[in-house]
């Protein structure tokens, strides 16, 4: 895995930290002016805390995708998104903390009298671009339509459309094509530079921007495969060609400084916020038992020598100290996130040979690939990898059902400690099967967030007219675009 020797000098880029003199009529702690590298910095860590973010005020897909439970407080895994109004707070970070920043990022770049490297400004304006499209991504697929085309122009427009989430796939594709393209890798005998230290994922090395943005167009492209197969296909063998991730140590990661507030979300839950809110699910636990999956003590403890989740959607609370706990590499202040891995790509790799997509290997190769990268990540051993494969039940050749099956069970177990993505290709892929909570059905386990109960007041005209595009109800068991197939349980 490779290792971040930069965040401390990005820290401080973060901070805006500078030892100039300033006249005695500025407030250094009210700046007019934001460098660019702030903005960028502040951006890239506001996208991978929300994505990884374990707070049910801002994130709660962890508690949807049935990874995690709750322990006092019950309502969220019982899919109340209104109480702490959850939909709105998704997207303010987003929207506000994300994009806002990213796009006057962009405008400084693009300013007349910027007077930066030409190369280097290049290289900012398309890692800009893939992190905006990944943020994008987020907020199409959690919610379908909403507002994009007329969105982030502050009081210009404050009731912006909800555009066709399908067509703005459509550009976000093209959007992340063309700043693939744009990378660029050397000037001369030198490697081309970017963001350098602000980049707290990549240093500003734009080769691995390129694979990092491949991946994601894969990403992209697979999520289309049932509902536009011709377009997932292009999309799909342009990203392969382009040049996804073969390595693990290529994965997109931050890591933590551990210095409050830098620090990991499950770490800054538990020990910054002092509360032991949260627990491995039944759901994920019996079926890691009944696969004898190797990750289970790599992700879990026993509780009085057994492995035992508590009851995912349960209507009541279940006591912390009764039940299996996340292991201690969880609480590590500096444990890393993971934006998009080798993992996944694999996966994603393995479902594209069989749908037909030229992508070169065999499913079994990349679905092998993926579980042995999988579990080498959370540090089992070559034999972990063997004995595991070798089961009937896991193995491509010998696993029951069709290949949906086989790779969105290993792919949902692989997906764990990341919740939008677990959620999201569990979506896609309709497996494992979950549990429905206490006194509902399978159906009521969410297909989507309900739009933020704000818009209501703020947005009431193009609300209601992207409410009536889904039926008339704004309704988390309505699925969005992509997600045509029906789940068979």
């Amino acid at each position: 895995m490779k290792t971040i020797k930069y965040l401390s000098i990005a820290f401080a880029l973060m901070l805006g930290i500078s030892a100039c003199e300033l006249p005695d009529n500025v407030d250094p702690k009210r700046p007019t002016e934001v460098p660019i590298s702030t903005l960028f910095t502040n951006a890239q860590v506001a996208l991978v805390n929300q994505v990884n973010d374990v707070n049910v005020n801002r994130n709660m897909i962890r508690l949807i995708a049935q990874y995690w439970q709750e322990t006092t407080y019950f309502d969220e895994a019982r899919y109340n998104f209104q109480d702490r109004k959850i939909p709105d707070n998704y997207t303010a970070e987003f929207y506000r903390d994300v994009l806002m920043d990213f796009k006057e990022a962009k405008k400084k770049l693009n300013d007349p009298d910027y007077g930066g490297d030409a190369v280097e400004k290049t290289n900012m304006l398309s890692i800009i671009t893939i992190l905006e499209v990944y943020a994008w991504q987020c907020v199409f697929d959690a919610f379908g339509d909403m507002p994009y085309s007329q969105a982030l122009m502050g009081a210009e427009n404050s009731t912006p459309v909800y555009d066709d989430a399908a067509t703005v796939y459509d550009d976000l594709l093209a959007r992340i094509s063309a700043a693939i393209d744009g990378l660029v890798m050397m000037v001369g005998d030198e490697e081309a530079g970017s963001f350098g230290a602000a980049d707290l994922m990549y240093g500003g090395n734009p080769a691995a921007w390129k694979k990092f943005g491949a991946s994601l167009k894969l990403r992209l492209g697979m999520r289309l495969a049932d509902v536009s197969p011709t377009k997932a296909q292009a999309a799909v063998e342009q990203a392969v060609s382009a040049g996804v991730f073969t390595s693990q140590d290529e994965s997109g990661y931050l890591f933590y400084i551990g210095v409050v507030p830098h620090v990991n979300a499950i770490y800054n839950a538990y020990f910054v916020d002092n509360r032991k809110d949260y627990l491995p699910t039944n759901t994920i636990i019996d079926l890691m038992l009944a696969l004898d999956d190797p990750r289970l003590p790599l992700y879990f403890t026993e509780y009085e020598g057994e492995y035992v989740g508590a009851i995912a959607g349960l209507d009541g609370a279940q006591s912390y100290y009764n039940y299996s706990h996340f292991q201690d590499r969880f609480f590590e202040a500096t444990f890393e996130a993971i934006m998009a891995d080798y993992v996944e790509v694999e996966f994603l790799l393995a479902e594209a040979v069989e749908r037909g997509f030229a992508v070169g290997g065999t499913a079994e190769g990349h679905y092998n690939a993926a579980i042995e990268a999988s579990i080498l990540y959370w540090e089992g051993s070559d034999t972990d990898v063997a004995d595991y494969l070798a089961l009937p039940d896991v193995g491509y050749g010998t696993a029951p059902g069709n290949y949906k099956q086989k790779i969105g069970t290993q792919k949902w177990i692989a997906l764990y400690n990341r919740g939008i993505e677990g959620w999201t290709e569990w979506r896609r892929l309709d497996y494992p099967e979950l549990n429905p909570p206490e006194h509902m059905v399978y159906s009521d386990i969410p297909k989507r967030l309900p739009y933020p109960y704000d818009e209501i007041a703020q947005n009431g005209t193009n609300y209601y007219a992207a409410v009536a595009k889904m039926g008339g109800t704004d309704d988390h068991r309505q699925p969005v675009f992509w997600d045509i197939v029906a789940p068979p349980f």
